[in-house]
């Protein structure tokens, strides 16, 4: 039964070949060229300088305008702008509130920054394989093509045309295999980082409008006290 299975195995491998696994890894590149440029795009419009922003925001809040605060965040393209957003809408009850708010809205624009992330890393990830999993086929094939020829004759020379050509498709399919991997790869660690660094400025964001909203909280808890 195993020996069936085997040859029944091998017949489906030779009999199709690696070149479906070739074009299966052009489609999942062609994939993952729309998802790059995609993410690219979407980064490039989140593009704002969050310095400035920032400034710009401890400015207001010492006016106590938060109603200027929440225009000028909603005029920039930013995530950390969003999140803050969220914040300031809830700042009329107290720094707790407006914290949780910006923690959930933190959350949402995580799943915005890293979506379709992992498909890279997976095809990043998963591309050799599949690769090499041509490269055994073509090998497969390389060697049924010597078994073929005549025991009394030279094999390589009985079927030079389809053993070279079984090679030489199963190196094919490494290169491809290793062609799709590496950029989806590369920008996925820089999609990754993107996302950790806005992440990052939004907290930043985040603790300027709470550290005035706890000290506008102190200050009303000593004034009641007095």
């Amino acid at each position: 039964m195993t020996n069936n299975l085997v040859h029944w195995l091998e017949r489906l491998m030779t009999n199709f070949g690696a070149g479906w696994v070739m074009w299966l890894l052009i489609g999942l590149s062609i994939i993952s060229v729309a998802i790059m440029l995609e993410r690219a795009y979407f980064y490039w419009r989140l593009r704002d300088d969050i310095g400035g922003l920032a400034h710009e925001l401890r400015a207001l809040l010492k006016k106590n305008d938060i109603d200027g605060a929440i225009k000028r965040m909603q005029q920039s393209p930013s995530a950390e702008a969003a999140v803050v957003v969220a914040g300031l809408l809830e700042a009329d009850r107290g720094a707790k509130s407006a914290e949780e708010a910006m923690h959930g809205a933190a959350a949402l624009q995580r799943m915005k920054l890293e979506k379709w992330l992992a498909y890279l890393g997976t095809l990043g990830n998963n591309a050799p394989f599949i690769g090499l999993f041509g490269t055994v086929i073509g090998i497969v094939q390389a060697f049924k093509a010597l078994g073929k020829s005549d025991a009394a004759t030279n094999a390589m020379a009985a079927a030079p045309q389809e053993v070279m050509a079984a090679i030489a498709e199963a190196l094919i399919a490494t290169a491809i295999g290793l062609l799709v991997a590496i950029p989806a790869v590369a920008m996925f660690n820089l999609f990754m980082r993107m996302s950790k660094s806005i992440l990052a400025n939004t907290e930043a964001l985040t603790r300027v409008l709470l550290s005035h909203l706890t000290a506008e909280g102190a200050g009303e808890t000593a004034s009641e006290e007095d």
